[in-house]
């Protein structure tokens, strides 16, 4: 009788389950329709998402720069007041730089400064080009988000994703979700969660480390940013999926080699080891459940709706500040210093091989990705289709940089060094060139 008992309980909590999977369907048909199909509004081709904020940015033009500067103001106070700042030197000296990109913001406000500030291509360019579109795309483009990861189908696709994983990154089958979370939504988002999970003792260093360093790159918001910035919007699909490929072969790679290949395999000290159990019989079934589940466990829309837009807000509170203090810095040292040419050499002989345009440029944009991920795409808007594509993938793909990224990794229980970091960024820029660049002279 008891287990007669049991059995209808799990019936009426499978069919409770069955119910709410319309949202699957629904909700992320919506998130991908947003971001993943272009839709023609007049004569502009582009997804959603983009006519969207472009609708904004045209019908609030006077309003943008005083709700960015809010932004970034709130982003430059936030470490101050929560405390975060004094966390480590690296909080100490990014919060140091937050500070400053409110005062650059307010300079360019109120047109208060020296004439350099206001060359088109420093200070109007990354406040209007940047700042402004970021501060929009992010908090809005969380809110589709939370529709396109929030209801299952990453689940599904993560599940069916499991017999790839271990044998081309090394990584376990569950950490497709989070691969591909930390790809469609956000660094911070990713390392978050990579660090709850390596904690929990589900990922062992070397595994929490490759996720973070081989899948935790921008989010989809941002590659608009890049793709808009660089009139690439004609082809968001064709330069999203190619970049989704890249970034993954060229992990698949630097998870073969040093740094990656010699972190150790442990398990967080002091956590339950819990290594993988293999999913048995059919797997789209296995996939189906997890997504049931996850509808299952999902919050109501409205919440799901409003945590998100609070991340994306928070989200953008610190990048703002940062793309005004470092990325300034790096095109001033770009413009006036020979400091990225340096750098840039370390790429030139991939790129002459590979016989781009002007391959000292692209060398050199290729370099300032380590300072801040928009800056290379800055300084190709003028150039051939091809290099601005070759640069655009190059920019999210080489995941690692200074002004975001290394403090978020640095600030996890990851061990991970920022030498380690900056020798995977070079591995990651020189993979990229070489995948990307065959790829983008058969296709444009």
């Amino acid at each position: 009788m008891a287990n007669k008992s049991g059995i209808q309980s799990e019936a009426k909590v499978s069919t409770q389950h069955s119910k709410g999977m319309w949202k699957f369907f629904v909700y992320s048909f919506i998130g991908a329709f947003m971001f993943f199909v272009p839709v023609t509004i007049s004569g502009k081709n582009s997804i959603l998402l983009d006519h969207i904020v472009s609708y904004i940015q045209a019908n609030a033009s006077s309003a943008m720069p005083y709700y960015a500067l809010l932004v970034i103001a709130a982003g430059a106070v936030y470490p101050f007041l929560s405390g975060k700042w004094k966390n480590s030197s690296v909080d100490v000296v990014f919060s140091i730089f937050k500070a400053i990109g409110l005062i650059v913001g307010i300079m360019l406000v109120f047109n208060i400064g020296p004439a350099w500030l206001f060359d088109p291509d420093m200070g109007p360019f990354l406040f209007n080009k940047l700042v402004i579109p970021v501060g929009l795309l992010v908090p809005i483009g969380a809110i589709f988000l939370a529709l396109l990861v929030g209801y299952g189908l990453l689940e599904y696709i993560g599940i069916l994703m499991r017999p790839i994983m271990r044998p081309v990154w090394k990584t376990p089958g569950r950490s497709a979700i989070d691969a591909v979370a930390s790809f469609v939504g956000s660094y911070s988002l990713g390392l978050l969660i990579t660090n709850r999970i390596y904690k929990e003792g589900k990922y062992t260093a070397k595994e929490a480390a490759i996720i973070a360093t081989g899948f935790s790159t921008v989010s989809a918001t941002f590659m608009v940013v890049v793709a808009k910035t660089l009139g690439l919007m004609d082809i968001w699909n064709t330069y999203f999926w190619i970049t989704l490929i890249v970034t993954f072969l060229v992990t698949a790679v630097t998870v073969r080699i040093w740094p990656l290949s010699k972190i150790k395999d442990e398990y967080y000290e002091g956590s339950n080891p819990q290594p993988e159990v293999k999913v048995k019989g059919n797997l789209f079934a296995a996939a189906w459940k997890e997504a049931k589940e996850t509808v299952a466990d999902a919050p109501k829309l409205t919440d799901n709706i409003w945590l998100n837009i609070k991340d994306g807000l928070l989200m953008a509170m610190a990048i703002l500040p940062s793309i005004l203090s470092i990325g300034l810095l790096g095109l001033v040292l770009a413009e006036f210093t020979p400091i990225f040419d340096w750098i840039g050499y370390i790429f030139y002989p991939f790129t002459w091989a590979l016989q781009l345009p002007d391959p000292m440029l692209v060398a050199k944009a290729s370099s300032l990705g380590i300072a801040e991920m928009f800056l290379p795409a800055m300084l190709v808007t003028e150039s051939a289709l091809v290099v601005k594509f070759v640069i655009a993938v190059v920019s999210v793909s080489s995941i690692i940089f200074f002004s975001a990224v290394v403090p978020c990794i640095v600030s996890t229980e990851i061990p991970l060094t920022i030498p380690q970091l900056v020798v995977i960024w070079v591995q990651r820029v020189i993979l990229t060139l070489i995948i990307v660049t065959p790829i983008a002279f058969l296709m444009l």
